[in-house]
């Protein structure tokens, strides 16, 4: 039997896995993603879960025909590396990733892609709708698209496309986003930011009482949510976050023509009423001549390590038709 690796590096975590021939998970092992003291300590941690993976599923890495690897960005493609990530610490300038990897299961075909691009790639390669034109977006800590056109996943010369989160959507630009540009989607709508916005929306709301704890420190998006129906300001939030949210679905509707839109993260996950199904609700009033079909994705928080999978099984494509022997 033949067998595959995927990787999944986050700023919290790493997670690799070993899958048989048909994509079906034999083994996974998890890890803290380090912070430090320099990104070879996460090349490490990436390679020690590889080698654990593989020894639950009973195989030498050697055995592994290929690999992909969904990971944190932002990439530099042509040394197969990350190349000062957002989320890690300054001294963390560099992670080696394909070569490394490479060496370990002796193969040269190792696959790198940023994780919204893995997502897609799963998507294509695991969900009962699957077609040429789709969709991952991903609403978590960031906001960001993996995307599908013709059957051709969209990269981008530096392995960077589908940073939809930095779209503009609000033209005053009332937010910052991280980044330190104006008006951004995910300045508005990302789990980082929400709580941010909500302390904005406050300053205009008025006549709305509420009992969220804008001043704490620790406010955050969690509480906008569990408020939902119960304070009629984190409910005008809510409402606000979704306007903005299917404005950004429609920019990518009128960018890519996707016939789905499958949608994950965190914030989409644990809130589907209140994220997805207003998606759902508004983007066919917004929409020129594409409405796409807004889902909730099917593969959870597994989306970008299964889409690892799946790019090892078929070149980086997730075309079933394209398994690599």
């Amino acid at each position: 039997m033949a067998h595959y690796a995927g990787v999944d590096l986050g700023a919290t975590n790493v997670r690799a896995a070993v899958a048989d021939d048909e994509g079906d998970v034999v083994s996974v092992h998890r890890a803290d993603t380090p912070n430090g003291p320099t990104g070879i300590a996460v090349t490490e941690a990436v390679l020690e879960c590889l080698r654990e993976a593989s020894e639950a599923a009973g195989i030498e890495p050697e055995e592994i025909l290929a690999a992909g690897i969904g990971s944190i960005g932002p990439l530099d493609l042509a040394e197969g590396a990350v190349e000062n990530p957002a989320n890690l610490p300054d001294t963390i300038d560099r992670i080696p990733l394909t070569g490394p990897v490479g060496q370990l299961i002796d193969s040269d075909a190792v696959y790198l892609h940023n994780d919204t691009i893995a997502g897609v790639i799963g998507e294509r390669y695991y969900s009962d709708r699957n077609p040429d034109d789709m969709v991952y977006l991903t609403i978590s800590s960031g906001i960001g698209a993996g995307v599908c056109v013709d059957g051709e996943v969209l990269s981008g010369w530096d392995g960077n496309a589908g940073e939809v989160g930095h779209m503009v959507v609000d033209p005053q630009g009332r937010r910052t986003c991280g980044c330190g540009r104006e008006g951004h989607w995910e300045a508005y709508c990302s789990g980082n930011n929400i709580p941010e916005y909500a302390k904005l929306l406050a300053e205009d709301a008025g006549s709305l009482d509420t009992d969220l704890p804008l001043a704490d420190p620790d406010f955050s998006a969690v509480d906008v949510f569990d408020a939902a129906g119960e304070d009629d300001f984190a409910d005008h939030v809510i409402d606000q976050v979704a306007h903005w949210n299917a404005l950004g679905v429609t920019n990518i509707a009128q960018a890519y023509a996707p016939l789905v839109v499958y949608v994950g993260g965190a914030v989409a996950l644990k809130n589907e009423s209140l994220v997805v199904d207003p998606i759902r609700e508004r983007v066919g009033e917004l929409v020129f001549n594409n409405v796409p079909d807004v889902q909730l994705t099917n593969l959870g928080d597994d989306v970008v390590l299964k889409g690892a999978i799946a790019s090892a099984l078929t070149g980086g494509t997730g075309d079933r038709t394209n398994t690599v022997a």
